[in-house]
């Protein structure tokens, strides 16, 4: 079977990783930015319940952005890029919970209520279920296999991220390390992410080497490298291909949400998917 080009390819407003994935995986991150014909038909936004500080691609129902524009904006996602399935949004809470997507029933583009799915990773073994995560600061971590057929991601936090969600998500693939690959999304950067002294011990009386991922700033105050952090835990567990970590949501605003930069704010979504082949 002849895999074609994604429908993501070549669009500007999205990013999608720079690594040597299986070529029936599908993988990108949205950004602040529509991706499409501001034309489309979407509903006004409802002044009273939001303003512009969400712009044009909110995917996030939890921001208290106009829900009846979000659900929109989820509903253009899929139809221009041609996804094969409703991607599984999680509510995510900074823990390390994983869920088995592969036979999740989606509803969030009903008016009905949805089934909560708490948790901040997923990962499945199904082809065209995909695994979503909501960022605007936090790294979204993808995963696959060599071999294109299976699929994970996690939210990191630097509470998930210390807690071990990288490790949860890296496990429900039951792969040898040299048959992993990882992508870090775009998160807050480290010359812009100040932490407390709490912060950086947290991590280190966990991996005593994560204390070459902080830099003092100021008395008591550290500049923390998110994904100077994401790849230590990684080279614990044996993974050596590990690609991104450039892309800096606190410093980009023309691109992307940064909960850090504006409190207000909306989120932008990373997915990860393989095709059958």
């Amino acid at each position: 079977m002849n895999i074609k080009p994604p429908a993501y390819e070549n669009n500007i407003n999205i990013i999608t990783p720079d690594w040597p994935a299986a070529n029936n995986i599908r993988a990108f991150c949205t950004t602040r930015n529509y991706p499409g014909n501001e034309k489309d038909s979407r509903p006004t936004r409802n002044a009273a319940l939001s303003d512009n500080t969400y712009d044009n691609f909110n995917l996030a129902l939890h921001v208290q952005d106009d829900p009846l524009r979000v659900k929109a904006n989820r509903r253009h996602l899929i139809k221009q890029f041609n996804l094969p399935h409703e991607p599984v949004w999680l509510d995510q809470v900074h823990g390390c919970e994983l869920i088995d997507i592969a036979n999740v029933q989606t509803l969030e583009l009903t008016d009905k209520s949805s089934v909560t799915l708490k948790a901040d990773a997923s990962y499945s073994t199904k082809p065209n279920r995909i695994c979503t995560i909501l960022t605007a600061d936090c790294i979204p971590v993808l995963i696959c296999n060599k071999q294109g057929t299976k699929v994970a991601a996690a939210h990191a936090g630097w509470r998930g991220l210390g807690n071990g969600v990288i490790e949860t998500a890296v496990s429900s693939l039951n792969e040898a390390p040299d048959e992993i690959l990882v992508w870090l999304g775009p998160a807050i950067g480290a010359d812009v992410f100040e932490v407390g002294e709490e912060v950086r011990d947290f991590f280190v009386k966990k991996q005593p080497e994560s204390i070459v991922a902080f830099k003092q700033n100021r008395a008591n105050h550290y500049l923390a490298d998110m994904a100077k952090l994401a790849r230590l835990r990684l080279q614990r567990l044996g993974i050596e291909a590990v690609y991104g970590g450039e892309y800096c949501t606190y410093t980009d605003q023309n691109r992307f949400y940064s909960f850090r930069r504006d409190v207000k704010t909306g989120r932008q979504a990373s997915l990860i998917w393989f095709e059958q082949t």
